[in-house]
């Protein structure tokens, strides 16, 4: 657990329970905010693998198993997701539910490169990946957007592979204080920046290789989850690399 300048007795909790598991352990990063803690533990860390998982969400058991084993059969697979289920129902609003609907059917690494685009492919607290390949990217970026999708398109364009679990394996805790409800980083303007301009941060020899966006959603109207407003998929299309696109240089680091 990485302790990130908390007030609500959370080290003591842990502490606590660290007396029945041994296993557990409490860091507290050097500097406050969310990427530094993420970037702290991801340095502190000494396993092969780091799956995320936030506090107030509830994963199920057989997650870290599953995700674990899908990693090790598919050595192409740098990151590895699951289904997730949002919760609590009577909180959920139309855009996050249909949100939820396009995310848990981007299951494959073609249906992730096809579509990630159009939003975040993954709900980050379902994620495990392998800790290496991150560090290779520099980790987690600070900017003024969200650092799990900026992550992913940096993996993206870098070449690793992406995956989803067709299961449900994570139940997602929505709440009005959700950070991807009011942190700006999370906005859908936010989101469109780091869309159109998919080096932001990085520089590789690879070329942009052509990528079909929407596949499984052109001409279907998708809520934005955020606002609820109604996207086309069509309209989306402009993020798309272009065929004959130069090659770019791009830096794994932020």
């Amino acid at each position: 657990m990485i302790n990130d300048h908390s007030n609500d007795q959370s080290e003591q909790i842990v502490t606590h329970y660290r007396k029945q598991d041994k296993r557990l352990g409490v860091l507290a990063s050097p500097r406050k905010g969310l990427v530094a803690a993420l970037n702290f533990g991801l340095q502190a860390a000494k396993g092969k693998f780091i799956a995320r998982i936030d506090a107030d969400d509830r994963m199920r058991p057989d997650r870290l198993r599953l995700q674990v084993e899908a990693l090790e059969m598919h050595t192409s697979w740098s990151l590895v997701a699951c289904q997730v289920h949002l919760f609590p129902e009577q909180s959920i609003q139309a855009g996050y539910r249909e949100y939820i609907r396009w995310q848990n059917q981007c299951l494959t690494p073609t249906d992730i490169d096809a579509d990630i685009y159009l939003e975040s492919p993954f709900m980050h607290p379902s994620v495990t990946y392998r800790r290496a390949d991150i560090l290779k990217l520099g980790g987690y970026c600070e900017g003024d957007f969200a650092e799990d999708y900026d992550l992913c398109l940096r993996m993206h364009q870098a070449g690793p592979s992406m995956a989803k679990l067709p299961e449900i394996l994570l139940d997602w805790r929505d709440s009005p204080r959700r950070l991807s409800r009011i942190d700006p980083r999370c906005s859908q303007q936010a989101f469109g920046r780091l869309r159109a301009l998919p080096g932001q941060g990085f520089q590789t020899e690879k070329p942009s290789p052509p990528r079909h966006v929407g596949r499984r959603t052109q001409n279907t109207p998708t809520l934005s989850p955020v606002t609820g407003t109604r996207i086309h998929a069509r309209r989306l299309g402009r993020y798309r690399p272009k065929k004959n696109r130069p090659s770019n240089t791009w830096h794994t680091g932020c």
